[in-house]
């Protein structure tokens, strides 16, 4: 399929659906695709623009653009959930949460051997491009552009997937670089020029490497809800350069998008997360690790560290540190003097809950 440049092109939405197509399809995208600026154009039901669903071998390619229009819905839709599906990486015992589910420019679903290199996607309603339930997914040279305070915009939103490369991209956006969430695991980021946004957002076995953040939110970031079960573990984040970031390094395990959530006991176990080589200046804090009180975050590491105030005459937050235990390998700026060496002492044991 061609769509040809110097065009555009007005298209509500559409799904291209399996499971039986020809494999290997190429969509050539030169021109620029323009959604509605109607909401209502885009009828009931929908959840994403442009949906491609149980493909095998799908390749989006070229200099065209993909442009969500998404102004109108930024301004006219009370999205209440900015957690985009969050709830489902930890769903309450009591199952009460409410969700809003993202609306995303570009979505593959169930589809293995994707591709997506060479476009840009601007100005989503929500995420700009998702993967869920994928296998194989390879994105790179690739361009996200949308304003910094665009509600729930995020660059690019896995869930449920599995063998991803990222990598040599600049995604710019009003919220996660990098959204990866419940069900995700082999994901590999590379080269990222991120920001505005929010910073990367993370599950389990994921590699974050040689990534450039600058006025973004947060640096890497682990969040969860409170009463949670199941782990997120084996996280690497490697040689991240951040500029003017207000939160380099975040875990969260209290996260609550509402003015007030409930206390909960339950929570997700978090394990074997690496930091290194994460330098650059914030403007709030460098650090904020805040695990359960029942299931304490273990095996947190750091390794070469060197985070300086954007403004030194200004005052900022120290590092700060709760329930969170593991070891310093090289010393740190500033001194990250609140993290527990070693095990936590409690009865309590992560092994006690599952794997998600």
């Amino acid at each position: 399929m061609l769509v040809p440049s110097g065009y555009v092109f007005l298209l509500g939405p559409i799904s291209f659906s399996g499971p039986y197509c020809q494999h290997n399809i190429l969509f050539q995208l030169d021109g620029t695709i323009i959604a509605p600026a109607d909401a209502e154009a885009w009828g009931s039901g929908f959840f994403q623009w442009l949906d491609f669903t149980k493909l095998v071998g799908i390749t989006i390619k070229g200099s065209g653009k993909i442009d969500g229009n998404g102004a109108v819905w930024w301004h006219d839709t009370p999205f209440d959930d900015p957690t985009k599906e969050e709830s489902k990486l930890i769903i309450p015992s009591n199952n009460t949460m409410q969700t809003s589910l993202p609306i995303p420019a570009l979505r593959f679903y169930g589809s293995s051997n994707v591709t997506v290199t060479g476009i840009t996607i601007q100005n989503s309603p929500q995420c700009h491009l998702k993967f869920d339930n994928c296998i194989g997914v390879s994105v790179f040279n690739f361009s996200v552009s949308s304003p910094g305070d665009s509600p729930n915009t995020d660059g690019i939103h896995l869930q449920n997937s599995k063998d991803v490369f990222i990598r040599s991209s600049n995604v710019s956006c009003g919220d996660d670089c990098v959204s990866i969430q419940t069900g995700c695991s082999n994901v590999y980021i590379h080269n990222i020029n991120c920001g505005p946004g929010h910073g990367i957002t993370c599950v389990s076995n994921v590699t974050v490497k040689d990534v450039i953040m600058h006025n973004t939110m947060n640096g890497v970031r682990i969040k969860t809800w409170q009463g949670g079960s199941g782990s997120v573990q084996g996280l690497m984040f490697s040689n991240i350069q951040v500029s003017e970031v207000q939160i380099p390094i975040v875990i969260d395990q209290f996260y609550c998008d509402k003015s007030k959530c409930p206390n909960q006991t339950s929570a997700v176990a978090l394990s074997e997360i690496n930091y290194q080589k994460i330098t650059g200046t914030y403007t709030v804090k460098p650090v904020h690790l805040a695990c359960s009180d029942s299931m304490p975050c273990i095996d947190v590491t750091l390794t070469d560290i060197q985070l300086k105030p954007l403004q030194e005459q200004y005052h900022m937050y120290d590092p700060y540190c709760w329930q969170t235990f593991g070891e310093l390998y090289t010393p740190t700026f500033p001194p990250i003097q609140c993290l527990q060496v070693g095990k936590p002492s409690s009865s309590t044991t992560q092994s006690n809950y599952g794997q998600c």
